[in-house]
């Protein structure tokens, strides 16, 4: 029986957030696949959809950046989730940026973070990845998340980024290139058109040698990009050019966002790094709804940013997206968000 989240939420916002965040990792990925996994298993709900060539059990989505090291791969998916991204990974491990660098700001429903893809890096990634059995054997759908290191100059971001392409492939149902966490130097001039244009030719003619040269050529790796809430209308629109150029299969939109407007004033609103959860929903939803007028109606959209209510995540596909991502809803809402955003979903959806 699954257990109320304000009992363990009350226990977890009385710690400092990072601590909460690895403890529940801890637990989740000791736990996961035993009998003691009723306490937060539920059951998901079947919506089932096809986007770029996958099929999605349902809509919702966790999205990367909770577990980077993929170590919570099935106790995370028992939640009812039909997709799961974890990472972003690199290459090799990395401690990330300084503590502390995740700040809780209740009265906006948003979290801070600056943890800096601190990850365990590419082959302990991967024996995870390997090691997880149930979420996939029920259907659920895995997308692996890359990145480049910190102390990779920018200009050999692609070295990077094809190491952990040629790792994480055999293992992953798509790919997601990030290019937007405002956590790593430089990391989001990648955004920039020729810069965007030559990472994603370089991962694309890859991503095809290897598909090539698999046993089962039919099986296809689905390539996203993550991108910023922070773009203006010409970036935008010069990104979606740059996807349909490169042939890349899909969009996530959109990161953490480096703008404070809506939290002005809050406990810890002046720390840098990227902000989540509520206040960027309707960023996000600008350029999700922008993304769909430029790339037409057949172009995966995957919506991230905000979501705190079944409500929410229906907003995410009126304004344009296919699939729809959470990660600071969870904190703050739990298990009951995941199942109430699923149901949510079902059943037509207005075009935008």
């Amino acid at each position: 029986m699954i257990v109320p989240y304000a009992l363990p939420r009350a226990l977890l916002f009385g710690m400092d957030a990072e601590r909460a965040h690895d403890l529940t990792l801890d637990a989740v990925s000791r736990l996961q696949n035993t009998p003691a996994q009723c306490l937060w298993a539920q059951a998901r709900v079947s919506d089932p959809v096809t986007v770029a060539g996958l099929r999605f059990p349902n809509r919702i989505g966790l999205a990367a950046g909770l577990d980077k090291n993929g170590r919570c791969i099935d106790g995370f998916g028992a939640l009812g989730f039909g997709a799961m991204e974890i990472g972003t990974v690199t290459p090799k491990g990395q401690p990330g940026n300084a503590k502390p660098r995740m700040f809780r700001l209740p009265a906006a429903g948003a979290l801070i973070n600056r943890l800096g893809f601190n990850n365990e890096g590419l082959t302990a990634f991967l024996s995870n990845v390997q090691r997880a059995y149930s979420f996939r054997r029920g259907g659920g759908v895995l997308g692996l998340n890359i990145g480049k290191n910190a102390s990779t100059p920018i200009e050999r971001a692609a070295d990077d980024y094809l190491a952990c392409l040629e790792g994480v492939f055999p293992h992953a149902d798509y790919v997601t290139v990030n290019v937007s966490s405002p956590n790593t130097q430089n990391l989001r001039s990648l955004q920039s058109d020729e810069a965007l244009d030559a990472l994603l030719s370089t991962l694309q003619a890859r991503k095809q040698q290897l598909e090539a040269a698999q046993p089962d050529r039919s099986r296809r790796v689905p390539m996203f990009v993550k991108i910023a809430p922070d773009l203006d209308e010409t970036q935008v629109k010069l990104i979606a050019g740059t996807l349909r150029r490169t042939g890349v299969d899909g969009v996530i939109a959109t990161n953490t966002t480096i703008s404070r407007e809506a939290v002005q004033g809050l406990p810890h609103a002046q720390e840098t790094g990227g902000l989540s959860g509520r206040p960027v929903f309707e960023a996000s939803n600008r350029v999700i709804a922008q993304l769909r007028a430029e790339l037409g109606s057949g172009f995966p959209i995957v919506g991230v940013g905000g979501v705190l209510s079944g409500a929410d995540a229906r907003a995410k596909l009126a304004a344009g997206a296919d699939l729809v991502q959470i990660y600071t809803g969870l904190i703050y809402r739990g298990p009951a968000l995941v199942h109430e955003a699923a149901l949510a979903m079902r059943g037509p959806i207005a075009a935008p």
